[in-house]
């Protein structure tokens, strides 16, 4: 059986994506294994010869700080830690995002630097194996502290509290605990708090976003060069002339793109009237290439978090140190989530004009493309599906990350908000790719009335898979199949 080894590698986006959906086991590597129980053996020796308080391990949390903890009571304060702050609300993650979570902390807590136990980590290994989802819900975290909130609600079955879903059924974590034959563990000193601090459900959520936008980056240049063939545009501003003049990576890449995907339609290279294309046409490059960019530089953002150690206290063990600092604070993550929550939601924008444009009834296509129009309405509100949802993400595109709400008695007196911002960044995904699909819809339904002229191969091969699929609009029929047809069927297109 294929199996990926919790090791010191850097991991790409892609890879993590990778193992997550086909659902790849893992397994710890003798390195990582090593590692983490050098830091847990060097723990339990410097706390009896430590005069001084350590954060979290033998002090309260939080403001609480000043609070000493004897020894006889630290297995107990990480227990207290984990159930006080199981207290999220709203709907219930994910599957997907779960898995992305538990992986990201396992990933964290395996280079050795957190203070955890091999067994505790190795738990985290077994529910991801054997599909065992603690149920963690989307508010509660302020992106400062970590992911307080959410990362208590994953721990909560380590100790045979909560709820995880199993076998696609929610169910109480003890019951499920001993159907497999584990036993609840006994959390030691600083186990809980390297546990709940950490990015993770904010990364969790970034990296799908990340590997979602560059996805939509490439959807954006089909479904943009499908409406533009069918709005008979011209194809001189795709010329890369002027894109290398002006020196943007993502410009000249989305340019190149677009003509590649025209290459050889006939549609493209008869004359035309015109002497310009609107904006939403004819700026595909510059609009298209600037979140490619954004997407980029976000993408290095995430991928870093996802290779680094997020928690606090740090032990260093071989340097002898146990150092306080503030590697939870999600501020890269929030401003980067806030960041590419705007660039993708400019592929809807631009998009949705594009849809207006089709639908006008100009360049020789009947008004909202159906014969017979007035008795028939066509794809006139499709449009509105779109508008919807494009005027939604401009409210969810008003950044997270410049909000902060100090909490516990100040003591944490500037928080990231980043765990709203992935909740929305995800949210103007969802609603980017449907409006891209009511795009290729109605480009889709536009091209038909350029008959027998052909677009290019590429998108001819496109347009033969997709009308097995979704027929050829004739008169007026119950639309929402179609919308989610035209989801599922972009999602199925295999990219390069």
């Amino acid at each position: 059986m294929d199996m990926h080894a919790i090791d010191f590698q850097p991991l790409e986006i892609n890879r993590i994506s990778q193992l997550i959906s086909r659902r790849i086991p893992l397994v710890l590597s003798q390195e990582a294994e090593a590692a983490i129980r050098h830091t847990r053996e060097y723990l339990d020796v410097v706390l009896d010869r430590r005069p001084e308080p350590v954060y979290g391990v033998n002090t309260g949390f939080g403001s609480l700080c000043k609070v000493r903890i004897s020894p006889d009571d630290l297995e107990s304060l990480q227990r207290n830690l984990i159930l006080s702050h199981a207290c999220g609300t709203g709907p219930e993650l994910e599957a997907e995002t779960i898995r992305y979570l538990l992986f990201l902390k396992i990933q964290s807590l395996s280079y050795g630097y957190s203070g955890v136990a091999v067994e505790t980590v190795q738990r985290l290994i077994d529910m991801y194996n054997a599909d065992v989802l603690p149920v963690i819900f989307e508010q509660g975290s302020l992106g400062a502290s970590g992911d307080l909130c959410p990362l208590a609600h994953m721990s909560l079955p380590l100790i045979g509290e909560g709820e995880v879903r199993y076998k696609g059924i929610r169910r109480d974590a003890a019951g499920v605990l001993d159907e497999l034959g584990w036993k609840p563990l006994q959390l030691r000193s600083k186990e809980g708090l390297a546990l709940l601090n950490g990015t993770q459900f904010m990364n969790a959520h970034a990296v799908r976003c990340i590997a979602a936008a560059e996805r939509l980056l490439q959807l954006a240049d089909l479904t943009g060069a499908l409406s533009f063939d069918a709005w008979d545009c011209k194809t001189e501003p795709f010329d890369e002339r002027i894109h290398r003049i002006r020196n943007q990576a993502g410009q000249q890449q989305a340019a190149a793109n677009l003509r590649s995907i025209l290459q050889g339609s006939e549609i493209s290279t008869r004359p035309k009237v015109q002497v310009q294309d609107p904006y939403s046409f004819r700026c595909m490059p510059q609009v298209h290439g600037a979140s490619r960019d954004a997407v980029a530089y976000c993408r290095d953002i995430v991928s870093r978090e996802a290779n680094g150690v997020t928690d606090n206290p740090n032990i260093f063990a071989d340097g002898d140190a146990i150092l306080s600092g503030g590697n939870f604070h999600g501020q890269p993550l929030a401003l980067s989530l806030d960041f590419l929550a705007m660039a993708v939601s400019e592929l809807a924008s631009i998009s949705e004009r594009r849809v207006y444009r089709l639908l006008s009834g100009s360049r020789d296509l009947p008004e909202f493309l159906v014969e017979g129009s007035g008795l028939h309405s066509g794809l006139m509100i499709p449009q509105y599906t779109a508008a919807s949802l494009v005027s939604q993400n401009k409210q969810l595109c008003t950044p997270a990350s410049v909000d902060s709400i100090p909490s516990c008695n100040e003591q944490e007196d500037h928080v990231s908000m980043g765990a709203n911002a992935a909740t929305k960044c995800l949210r103007v995904i969802q609603n980017t790719t449907r409006v891209l699909a009511i795009e290729w819809l109605t480009a889709a339904q536009a091209l038909e009335f350029r008959r027998p002229l052909k677009t290019s191969p590429v998108l001819e091969g496109l347009m033969a898979t997709y009308r097995q699929q979704v027929s050829f609009n004739q008169a007026d029929r119950f639309l929402h199949p179609d919308i989610m047809q035209t989801v599922s069927f972009l999602d199925s297109i295999e990219l390069q």
